[in-house]
């Protein structure tokens, strides 16, 4: 009779223990990324940070310790930046040109995505491409001709004007984004929905609609405040035109206030912390949303 000298076996399996000396080693590069990132939150917080506290400052406290906190604190700048009817008035430009722009990228955006994603025809992928190369020529490139342009056929110093071309700048990031969400979708589904006796708006208001609204609202997200954002389109077509400046857009509004209002730099402050405020909650709101989305364009 032979007896085994194997350990019983009590069902549970231990973990396996690291090699010796290895527990002992330090992960160096994690304190090392932590820093790196408090950094990047910092530089990228703290202006934001100071423009707001700011606006809690007279002129003489600015000048006379530009790095402290307000001593005393006020609310006056606050008061004349919301009691100003130069500043709904922007408001309201912002809010017409934020809501236009977007929904046209959107609208747009997801038609020349569906046909580019579900259909097959010659040149498709040259139209994606040249979609695709979009990206590569900034509003700056195309100042001068698009001005002249729009003097042309008459929409310069217009609304439309800026919401126009607006829609077309936003055109290729908005179809590069909805593209991989639209093929993603398995053609099966939508012969299964034909089969069924659905015909392909019906496909597309009931199934393709809903299946792509994560791409949809990361690309409405970032039409929006680049809408909010922009400065340079509203320059070259509202400024040098003969509308009012109380129905300029808050980027332009920004830069007339803290001109006639120079001597009083924490009114401009509080100003311009106002004019910020939409976008960042609005965008800090839905940032899960927009991860989401970049995140499936990308698998897609």
């Amino acid at each position: 009779m032979s007896f085994s000298t194997a350990p019983a076996t009590t069902g549970r399996e231990s973990p396996p223990q690291p090699p010796p000396g290895e527990s002992r080693r330090l992960d160096v590069s994690r304190p090392f990324i932590y820093l790196v990132a408090l950094i990047v939150a910092a530089l990228a917080v703290g202006p934001v940070l100071y423009v707001f506290i700011g606006g809690f400052r007279t002129t003489a406290d600015i000048n006379a310790n530009p790095a402290g906190l307000p001593d005393p604190w006020i609310l006056d700048n606050w008061v004349a930046v919301l009691t100003s009817r130069r500043f709904w008035g922007n408001v309201l430009a912002s809010v017409f040109l934020a809501v236009c722009t977007t929904t046209g990228v959107v609208v747009a955006g997801l038609m020349a995505a569906y046909v580019i994603a579900r259909y097959t025809f010659r040149g498709r992928q040259a139209l994606y491409t040249l979609f695709a190369a979009g990206l590569m020529f900034p509003l700056t490139v195309a100042a001068l001709p698009l001005t002249l342009m729009l003097r042309t056929i008459g929409l310069h110093g217009s609304y439309w004007g800026v919401i126009i071309p607006g829609i077309a700048f936003a055109l290729p990031t908005t179809i590069i984004i909805l593209t991989p969400f639209l093929r993603a979708i398995p053609e099966e589904m939508e012969e299964a929905a034909i089969i069924d006796g659905a015909s392909r708006m019906q496909f597309f208001w009931r199934i393709l609609l809903p299946l792509s609204k994560p791409g949809l609202i990361t690309v409405g997200i970032l039409a929006f405040v680049a809408s909010w954002n922009g400065y340079l389109l509203p320059l070259l077509v509202i400024s040098t035109g003969s509308m009012p400046q109380e129905w300029w857009p808050l980027p332009l509004g920004v830069t007339q206030f803290s001109t006639q209002y120079s001597q009083n730099t924490g009114a401009v402050l509080a100003y311009t912390s106002l004019a910020m405020i939409p976008a960042l909650v609005f965008f800090l709101a839905a940032e899960k949303r927009i991860v989401s989305g970049l995140t499936g364009a990308v698998k897609g």
